[in-house]
Parts: structure tokens; sequence; C-alpha cells
């Protein structure tokens, strides 16, 4: 992502340095949810630390030369940043740990959109902490606590759970909040996984694998399946696909790869899985993400290999597909979603495409 992308929401978050309302700490700080952009470019931040558990933010940030961590440290600093996901539960799960985070006298600052729900956000930290101060910008509120002196312990002890991992679908997987279709199967994936036909053999990939649903019914449902490669960007998924699979590890090598796929894959394969996504992190539609998932497929499938994807119905892939795949074929349209197999000639060529 370039680093000077608009992102309200980061530039909103250093509103109170810019201004002098706060200063920036001499001991160092952690940044949660952290993105890269030119706020965090146009001022010296030293000590700064970034977390950050999206592969794409977090190479973009490990490039800008910040310190990035994928999941937090026992460490505790004089301030703590957030940019809060949507999914609540979530968000303030990681405020509570913000907390627990945060020096005695230090300081939290918390910066979100309006219409993602900041003026909750702000209750929320309200609850955690007692008295915040606030101000508004681009469309976004950028909140800090005055103190931690009237902690709500009990409140942070149960927010601190939120986000844990938990039984879903009849206890045959785990899930957590934030993840993509976290607390349910998703109907898409559902829709591809019943149109698997059992004859799929070889090494196989599984693009943007989620908490593992479409890799766990691959394995059961194609016994000649040799290998698979689940490659997901979110790191908290891909650590409960690793739960997930753990089953099926005894007869096939599952190999679990935090990566951008949108970068390309290393490897080759007889078959790929996909449910592409077709939203950014923050919700913006990206048709484009899907187009890249299917150019990457078609790159990394050997000659006469498959692809099988679903998408919405309405998104713009066939014209990708056309131009990728020599065997174009929609297998189903039902509920809103489409099914196709796509197939690689059995004389190799690359194409060479660059991100679309």
């Amino acid at each position: 992502m370039p680093a000077d992308r608009s992102d309200a929401a980061l530039e909103t978050l250093f509103l109170p340095f810019s201004e002098g309302r706060l200063p920036w700490p001499t001991g160092g700080a952690m940044f949660l949810r952290a993105r890269d952009g030119w706020p965090l470019r146009e001022r010296s931040l030293p000590g700064l630390t970034c977390e950050q558990s999206f592969k794409p933010e977090a190479d973009a940030l490990a490039q800008a030369g910040f310190a990035v961590n994928v999941a937090g440290a026992a460490k505790t600093y004089e301030l703590v940043l957030i940019l809060p996901p949507r999914q609540r539960d979530e968000a303030r799960a990681l405020m509570a740990r913000a907390v627990a985070m945060t020096k005695p006298g230090g300081r939290i600052i918390v910066s979100q959109s309006n219409d993602e729900g900041a003026r909750s956000s702000e209750a929320d930290l309200t609850q955690l902490t007692g008295d915040v101060e606030s101000m508004s910008k681009n469309k976004c509120r950028v909140f800090w606590t005055a103190s931690l002196a009237r902690l709500n312990v009990s409140l942070i002890a149960h927010w601190q759970e939120l986000d844990a991992p938990r039984p879903i679908a009849d206890g045959r997987f785990v899930s957590r909040p934030g993840i993509f279709a976290w607390d349910r199967i998703d109907v898409a994936s559902a829709l591809l996984a019943e149109h698997l036909p059992s004859n799929l053999t070889g090494r196989a990939a599984d693009l943007g694998a989620g908490f593992g649903y479409l890799s766990a019914e691959l394995l059961t449902r194609c016994s000649g399946i040799s290998a698979l490669d689940a490659y997901e960007a979110e790191n908290r998924a891909l650590e409960l696909a690793r739960v997930n699979l753990k089953s099926f590890e005894a007869r096939t090598p599952i190999d679990y790869r935090w990566h951008d796929v949108a970068a390309g894959l290393p490897d080759s394969y007889d078959v790929i899985v996909t449910n592409p996504p077709f939203h950014a992190q923050r919700a913006i539609d990206r048709p484009d993400i899907g187009r890249r998932f299917i150019a990457v497929a078609a790159d990394s499938l050997r000659p006469g290999g498959k692809l099988w994807l679903v998408a919405n119905r309405h998104l713009p892939y066939e014209n990708v597909l056309s131009e990728s795949f020599d065997n174009v074929r929609t297998v189903v349209q039902q509920h809103g979603y489409k099914i196709i197999e796509a197939v690689r000639a059995k004389a190799a060529r690359k194409s060479g495409r660059a991100a679309r």
C-alpha cells in the first residue's frame, strides 16, 4: 500500500500530537493494528513499535523501516495507540489488552471513523478507564485516557476474553471474532465445497484460507490431494487454521503460510481453491483483489491444473478468467453466488500480469 494513501483515521490519530495537546513519550510506544501512511512519516516517533497481523499492512510497515510485531510481547509502554477494527468484541478485547500493556501514568489513544463506530468505541474506553478526552476531524474521532486511575478491573478481565477462540459449527471448527464469517460456515464457501469433485488430485493450495473451512472440505472430499498449502494474510485466522486442520496432518502434509496472495505464490499447484476477498480491511469494495487472486492462481497452476472459485454473482471476474485460462465454465449459480471451474492448458504459458 502506498504511504501517501488517504487514511483519515490514521491522520486523526496523530492530531493531538501535531496540535500540541499531547507530548510524544520518551520511553517508547506500541501501535496496535498499525498502518503505514504519511502521518507516520511527518514527525519523529522515537521508540515506536507496531503490531499488525495482516500481512500486506505488516509488510508495508516493515518496508517503511518500522519495527513490527505480529502479536504482542509481554512488555509495557508509556503510550499505546490503537486503530480499532470494526468488529466490536474484537475491538473491546484490543482495548482491554491495551490497558494491560500501559505503564502506570501512561496513556491510551484511539482513533476511528464516525461511520465505523467511533462514538461506541469512545464509550467503551470510558467504561474501562474512566474519563477520556477527545477531538474530531476528518469525519473521525480521536480520544485518549486522561489517566488510568479508575480502571474497571472486572470489565477489563471480561473484555480480554471476548476474542478468544471458541467452537462453532457444532464444534467442528474453532473461530474468533474479527475473522471473516467468524461465527458460521460462510454460505459461499459451503456452496463451493458442495460442488468440489472428488477426483481432484495432486498438490493443492487454498488462497485466503481463513480458519480452514475450505481446506478441511477439500481434504475430506478429495483423497487424492497429496499436499496442501494454506495461504492466509490474516495471522489471527491462520492460527485457527492450524488448529482446525491438525487432524488431517497425519495423512496429508499441510503448510500454513502467512502470505499476501496478491504478491504472487512461490510454488506451483495441481489444484487451487479460493473464495477470494473483495473488500479491503476497512470494508472498501475492492473487486481488483479477486481479479488478482485469479491471475495469481493462473500463474501458479501447472499445465492442466484446475482452479475452483466461488464469487458473488455480480463480481466482474469473467474477463480475467478468459484472459488467464483456456477452459472456463460456470458450474452453478445459486443463492447469489457463482461456482467456476477454470483449467490451465496442457502447454503452460506464463502471463506475467501485474496486479490489477
